[in-house]
This record gives structure tokens, sequence and C-alpha cells, in this order.
């Protein structure tokens, strides 16, 4: 059985076709930072929070789906150290550890082994190669994926050809990047400023994304506030936004579109998403 795992886990880092009539090839896209700046010239280490990632892969690899690992650039991702902590899973330490192992196991943070590729290598190969789209959170994605134009123009691929795409916790805050210039939008609400989005992409769609309470119940962890907060940049952009109660699962589906609120949500992502592959 050991080996069974090991040899799923192996197909899925190498992004390769998985056994399986219904497989399907699901792209998962990570930041390529692990420090986010704050104001007043702060910065909080960090990355992708461990269950967030783990706890959909693990159910996409279980369920017979190829899984591909992404960055902006290729980089090797940093998981953040915080969200090495059992209350994320269900506060079960075995299954914290199951977890934690088929992340290295996967080698998805090796500085040399990682099997993560740019997005760049994703659009040579053509974006038709993947059925669905998976973004973890983690603070990471506020410092990068949200003005990304490469970020962009995976997801409004995504959108126009109506395939799956999931999102959770901090994660949905990389739907912002679907639209003209999204470094400028970004960079004018960090000045405290409004700004007008440009032909964004999921206008008018519902979702969620962790909420401006629960940002501030955690601005303590951060040791500083945030520039911008993920709800106030996807309400600035157009998005209907609803939440649920602070940290508790919570999942917004609408058309193509799926959003988890915060790490509670990240199994209830993971079941939609599979849902939508069947």
């Amino acid at each position: 059985m050991k080996q069974v795992i090991k040899q799923a886990a192996a197909a899925a880092a190498l992004g390769l076709v998985a056994a399986g009539a219904q497989a399907a090839n699901v792209l998962v896209l990570l930041s390529d930072e692990a420090v986010l700046d704050l104001k007043d010239g702060k910065q909080f280490a960090t990355g992708f929070y461990a269950n967030e990632l783990m706890q959909p892969v693990k159910k996409l690899v279980d369920a017979g789906h190829a899984v591909t690992f992404s960055t902006p650039l290729g980089k090797a991702p940093a998981v953040d150290r915080l969200s090495l902590d059992k209350m994320h899973f269900g506060n079960d330490e075995a299954a914290m550890r199951a977890h934690v192992a088929l992340l290295e196991q996967l080698k998805v943070t090796s500085a040399d082994a990682s099997p993560v590729i740019s997005l760049a290598r994703v659009a040579q190969q053509g974006y038709a190669k993947y059925d669905a789209v998976f973004v973890p959170g983690g603070h990471a994605p506020m410092q990068d994926l949200v003005r990304s134009p490469q970020v962009g123009q995976l997801l409004a691929h995504f959108h126009a050809a109506g395939k799956p795409t999931a999102l959770v916790c901090h994660g949905p805050a990389a739907l912002v990047a679907a639209m003209l210039h999204p470094a400028q939008f970004v960079g004018t609400l960090e000045q405290g400023a409004p700004a007008k989005a440009q032909q964004w992409a999921y206008a008018g769609y519902r979702m969620t994304v962790l909420s401006n309470a629960e940002e501030d119940m955690a601005k303590g962890m951060l040791g500083g506030e945030m520039k911008v907060t993920p709800q106030a940049a996807l309400q600035q952009a157009g998005a209907i936004y609803s939440s649920g109660a602070a940290w508790a699962p919570y999942v917004v589906t609408d058309r193509e579109l799926i959003t988890g609120q915060n790490p509670a949500s990240a199994v209830g992502v993971a079941d939609a998403l599979l849902a939508k592959l069947k």
C-alpha cells in the first residue's frame, strides 16, 4: 500500500496523466514569494498554508487526477511555518503528519528537486493541457499573484473556457490579476486610494475570500497591517462578496468559480472541485 501511494504521489509531482477514464490534469498555482510587505516598511515571513495546499492535493491524487505545480517564475514555493499546526487538520496530529509527509515526498518546496514549473512553461505547453486550476492561500499570493499579468492570462483562459477554477483563503485574491493593468490597480489600492478595475473577467461573480474581520484578528500574528486586504481588493474590483462565520468553513460556487473563505474551507473547496471534475 505504501508503494502505491508513493507511485501516485510521484505521478502527481511530475504532472503525469493519471490513470482512469475520468482523470483530469489540475494545475496548482502557488506564489514565488516568501515575504509579504506590510505597511510602514514591515515584513512578514509567509508562503502557502500547508493544509490549504495538501488537503486538496491529496484528495485530487487519491481520486486519480494528475497534479502539476507552478509559480509565476518557477521557483520552489515556501510553506508558512505557522500553518504547520494540527488545528488546521481538525486537531488530528496523525492527519497533519500524513499531509506533511506527502508534501515532503512531492518535494514541492525543495530548492534542488522541486517539480514546480513557471507560468511561461505552462503557456508554452498550452493552457488547453489543463482541465482545472487550483490556488491555495497563505499571505504570499498578496505579494505577487494579485498583480501578475501572467496569472491574469492564465485565469482568463480558464474563465473563457468555463474550466473549474478553485481558490481558498487568500488564494481568491489572485482573481484580481484577470484584468487590464492589475499591478496598477493593486498599487493604487495599497496607497489607500480608490481604484477602478478595467475589463475584469470576474465582475459580478459571487465569491468569498478571507474576510476583513478574520484579517483583523490575524493582525497580531503578522506583526503589522496589510497594505490592502483581499476582501477589499475583490470588492473594489467588482466582486459580489459574502462570508460566513469567522474561521468556519464557507464555500461559494458561481459558474466555474469555486472560492473558500479560510483555512477551514480547504476541504470543502476540494470536494466542490472534485464534483466538477466528475
